[in-house]
């Protein structure tokens, strides 16, 4: 009896002092998995507070790709907690951030190619409005984060310029979930990391970290042969199978094809 008593004063004690951080949007939800893509378990309030166990990265949300596992067991975006800090406040989810291998020494922007591939893809939206599956995008597919895309500090209506410019603002932070879901025996190309930044932009962080894509390449397999075979799976939004998906795949498989000299990952050169 004892023994019972001191270990439920400790598990007690524990759940008393564990850090709690307040939620700060309105009505925010708490997903199954690191992302917008997965499904709502609950929803918290603003206000009220929640205690962290791990983080992880996933979708980014309003430049921020940390996602915080409560003690619900379920993910919210840690855009709407606040922790006080900008990064990580506790230990990465399985203790790493899904293979990451990298320094940090990639090449944090993609070439020319394919920023014109990601914009020719997305196509040019000059005020907000949804895509083909309902969501609000406005520029070369850049996804609002809050109503009318109140978080875009360029004019509207775009020009192509504008829109350009707010899309070399949005790329890197893909770029950056990619890379850390990549493990440093990983060896790309300019190409070939702008070709995969293109796939991470239209299908979202969560979804590239769990891909077989990831997996394969991570693996050691050949970076050509996964990317034909797995990329050409990405072919649908809202569970058809749209054209346009099928035709950016060819599209990525073929940039990410052609040879280049210039290492971009894990090194950029």
């Amino acid at each position: 009896m004892k023994l019972f008593s001191l270990a439920l004063f400790a598990a007690l004690s524990a759940t008393s002092f564990a850090k709690t951080y307040p939620i700060t949007g309105d009505t925010v939800n708490c997903r199954s998995g690191p992302g917008t893509s997965y499904g709502v378990k609950k929803s918290y309030k603003k206000g009220q507070s929640v205690s962290i166990s791990c983080q992880a990265s996933g979708t980014s949300v309003s430049g921020n790709n940390i996602w915080d596992k409560t003690s619900d067991g379920c993910y919210v975006a840690d855009y709407y907690v606040k922790t006080g800090v900008n990064g990580y406040v506790t230990t990465k989810c399985g203790g790493s951030s899904g293979g990451g291998g990298s320094s940090g020494s990639y090449c944090k922007k993609i070439n020319t190619a394919g920023v014109n591939l990601v914009a020719q893809w997305e196509g040019f939206v000059p005020s907000p409005k949804p895509d083909p599956i309902g969501l609000p995008t406005v520029g070369y597919g850049h996804l609002c984060q809050k109503k009318n895309c109140a978080e875009v500090k360029y004019k509207f209506p775009l020009s192509q310029t504008t829109a350009k410019q707010l899309l070399s603002d949005d790329l890197p932070k893909y770029t950056k979930c990619l890379a850390g879901y990549l493990n440093s025996k990983v060896k790309l190309n300019d190409n070939q990391l702008a070709a995969l930044t293109s796939w991470t932009f239209n299908v979202g962080c969560g979804n590239v970290k769990t891909s077989t894509l990831i997996k394969r390449l991570n693996k050691g397999d050949n970076p050509n042969t996964v990317a034909s075979q797995e990329l050409p799976n990405w072919r649908k939004a809202g569970g058809k199978v749209m054209q346009g998906l099928v035709n950016r795949r060819k599209a990525e498989i073929k940039l990410f094809k052609t040879a280049s000299s210039k290492q971009a990952y894990p090194k950029c050169q």
